[in-house]
This record gives C-alpha cells, sequence and structure tokens, in this order.
C-alpha cells in the first residue's frame, strides 16, 4: 500500500493530505507537526483573504484554480457556517500611484492590492470603515472572498482524520531512512514523550511553511543546495466593532469587505470584515524578524499592537473591542511567488528519491488563498497525474 509523509500539518500539508485521501482512499498519509498547538502561525492568524485573479504571471493559473475550489468546498459543505466563508468586495482607500507591481510588491513592502490592474469608483462604502477617505473599488465580490483559516484547518483535520490520515502531533522528522540509497521512510522524534519511530514512506512532501529550509537542511544535510524560504513576519489583531454585526452583515446580503491602504509610518495596513461579525486587521510586517524553533514560540511586540490599534481607531473609530493580538511567520521566496515541485534527486544530497520528493512552501500572504489548489496540484503530482493548473513556473528553487 503507498504511503506518503506531509512534513507541517499547516494549510498547505492539510489540504494535501485532503485531496490526496481523496483522489486515493488507498493511500496511507501522515502528517507530521511538530508545533505543540496546532495553527500556532500563519495557517490559523493570517487575515483568509481569497482572490482568484491577484496574481502574476507564475501562479495566474494556481490563483484561479484554488479560488473556484474555495468556492466550491464551501457549497458542498456549507462553507459559511462551518468556517466562515463569504463573498468579498475590495477597495484601495485613498491609494498612492506608483507602486510596486507583480512579484515585487511583497518584497518591497507594499499593498497586495498594487497588484490589481486597475480600479473603478466605489459604489457602497462598509458601514464599519468610520474613516473618511476616497474609496476606490479593486474588485466585485465574484472574484474575491474571506475565510476563518483558523475554522477551515479544524474543518480541513477533521475530513482527514475520517479519512484514516494519522496525525503526529507534537513530533519533528529528524532523519531520512533509505535502503540501498533510496528513500524507504522518515524518522520521527516526537517532542512530548523524547520517544522515536519510524514511519515507511513512499513519496515526501514537506510544507512546513517558514521551517520548510530547517527541515530540509536537517533530512538532507549533504543536499548542495536547500530551498531558499524565508519569513515575513506579520502582526495581526481581530476585533469587534458596534457597525459590523449580523445585522449589518445581513443588511448588504451577506458580503464581507476588504479595504488596503496607505499609513505615514512607511506600512500598508490591510482590514478585512469576517462572516459573524469579527474584523482582522494586519499589514505592519518585518522581514527581518527571526523564526522561533517552534511556532508557540513567538512573542507579540507590544509596540507594533499598539501601532495596530490606533490604526484600527483611525479607520474604524473608538468603539473597538480587541479580542486577539497576533504575530505570525509567513514564508516567503525570493521571486516572491511559492515554490511547489518536485525536488531534483542532485539536490537530495546522495538519498535517491525516485521523484517523490516534493516542497510546497513560499506562499507568503496567500498561503490561505492557495492552498487547495496546492494541495490539489502536489496530490496530483504525488499521483502521477496531469496537474489541474499549470505550475511549471513555481519549479525555481
Amino acid at each position: 500500500m503507498p504511503t506518503t509523509v506531509i512534513l507541517g500539518a499547516g494549510i498547505i500539508g492539510l489540504s494535501t493530505a485532503y485531496y490526496l485521501s481523496s483522489q486515493s482512499p488507498s493511500e496511507t498519509i501522515h502528517l507530521v507537526e511538530s508545533s505543540p498547538a496546532l495553527f500556532a502561525s500563519a495557517s490559523g492568524k493570517a487575515a483568509g483573504f481569497l482572490a482568484r485573479d491577484w496574481f502574476p504571471a507564475a501562479s495566474s493559473a494556481l490563483g484561479a484554480l484554488s479560488f473556484d475550489l474555495h468556492k466550491k468546498l464551501a457549497e458542498e459543505h456549507n462553507g459559511k457556517e462551518k468556517w466562515g466563508w463569504g463573498p468579498s468586495v475590495s477597495y484601495s482607500l485613498d491609494s498612492t500611484k506608483g507602486t510596486e507591481k507583480g512579484e515585487d510588491w511583497l518584497l518591497a513592502g507594499a499593498s497586495r492590492a498594487s497588484v490589481v490592474a486597475e480600479t473603478r469608483d466605489g459604489d457602497v462604502r462598509p458601514k464599519w470603515l468610520t474613516n473618511t477617505g476616497a474609496l476606490r473599488k479593486l474588485s466585485d465580490s465574484d472574484t474575491t472572498g474571506i475565510v476563518d483559516p483558523l475554522r477551515l484547518c479544524e474543518w480541513l483535520l477533521e475530513q482527514c482524520k475520517s479519512r484514516c490520515v494519522r496525525l503526529h502531533h507534537p513530533a519533528k522528522a529528524t532523519k531520512v531512512l533509505t535502503t540501498d540509497s533510496s528513500l524507504s521512510g522518515i524518522q520521527v522524534t516526537y517532542s512530548d514523550t523524547g520517544t522515536t519511530s519510524e514511519i515507511p514512506c513512499d513519496a515526501l512532501v514537506i510544507s512546513a511553511g517558514a521551517w520548510t529550509t530547517l527541515v530540509y537542511r536537517t533530512l538532507f544535510p549533504a543536499a548542495p543546495r536547500a530551498p531558499h524560504i524565508s519569513s515575513l513576519a506579520g502582526h495581526s489583531l481581530v476585533f469587534k466593532s458596534p457597525h459590523w454585526t449580523g445585522a449589518d452583515e445581513a443588511e448588504g446580503g451577506g458580503v464581507c469587505h476588504a479595504v488596503f491602504t496607505t499609513h505615514p509610518g512607511g506600512f500598508s495596513p490591510e482590514i478585512f470584515s469576517r462572516v459573524g461579525g469579527h474584523i482582522w486587521l494586519g499589514g505592519l510586517n518585518d522581514a527581518h524578524l527571526d523564526v522561533p524553533e517552534l511556532a508557540t514560540d513567538v512573542k507579540t511586540d507590544e509596540k507594533s499592537t499598539e501601532t495596530l490599534r490606533e490604526v484600527g481607531r483611525w479607520l474604524c473609530g473608538d468603539e473597538l473591542e480587541v479580542i486577539r493580538e497576533g504575530l505570525c511567520h509567513r514564508p516567503v521566496t525570493r521571486t516572491g511567488v511559492p515554490l511547489v515541485a518536485r525536488v531534483p534527486e542532485g539536490d537530495l544530497g546522495g538519498v535517491k528519491g525516485r521523484g517523490r520528493v516534493y516542497v510546497a512552501s513560499g506562499h507568503g500572504p496567500w498561503g490561505i488563498s492557495l492552498s487547495l489548489g496546492t494541495g490539489l496540484v502536489v496530490s496530483e503530482m504525488v499521483l502521477g497525474m496531469k496537474t489541474s493548473a499549470d505550475i511549471s513556473a513555481l519549479a525555481r528553487f
């Protein structure tokens, strides 16, 4: 019976396990997660903003596929109730001209709204946005949406477990096992007991987010190169506003809103209303913050969270109830687009991977949006199928 081990039980790993178990029920699938708490980084704390056509050419097909899968999954499984799926209208608030385009916006610290080709005058102003600056509409609700990523991850995990996907947690993959130099399994060490076990595997998927490079180097120490995945850390707040309630949501036809703007402090706030009355605010990022050993080791910076509180009041007024402060490390590549690829055997440091070692990481702030599409195409690669989207431009280490 074929066995696949997926390292990282965030939304990319879970999406891969979900589609792999769906397409090949006979496949034995293991998820290995090092963090003592599940979804402690970007998979649980990200905004959850979804877009269909905000991507550069290299990832445009994956973006469209993934958005369509999000919509399909929500329609089939009551995603509105189970994980807060909803359509969203996107706006730019006092957006400046001349911002970075394409893949470069992320590396330059600009807003992701800068990748949209054109804007048009807004029509309906979000009730929760008390700032009176001029709005420009970026997209209608048919091409952008929102989810609560934590609830989506929890639902995906529940589905995977119902299909007998095994979760090893908290545990770390510490060694590649070989037979005649060929990949035959993974040694796993359980953090709570210190015990080890050996998991046979035919295919290995590394989807460890900002920890991907560390995991790769641990397993393939003699490899001449490793995927270059770094971190873009970001603080965020989730809060309630008296101007965004269930009644407000119903009055607007169940449509949420996304607003992108700039701040005199030199960063680009992003704010999203969610289904159910919550609002997420972020955009205060740090590309130089060290990645901790475990996702649960992150510590929010008081100055940064206070800055976001001030931004929240500037955008939404003083009557805000903060219900969560967050800091997560999002995995980014040097090119600004994700790495979704089979690893060439020459990059495994003498281990014969038989073409069955894969990396899926580096999605930056688009991890939630691109998650389902990534999971589907990685599962298709594992099964030797034609991928549902052209990802040939995402194979650059």
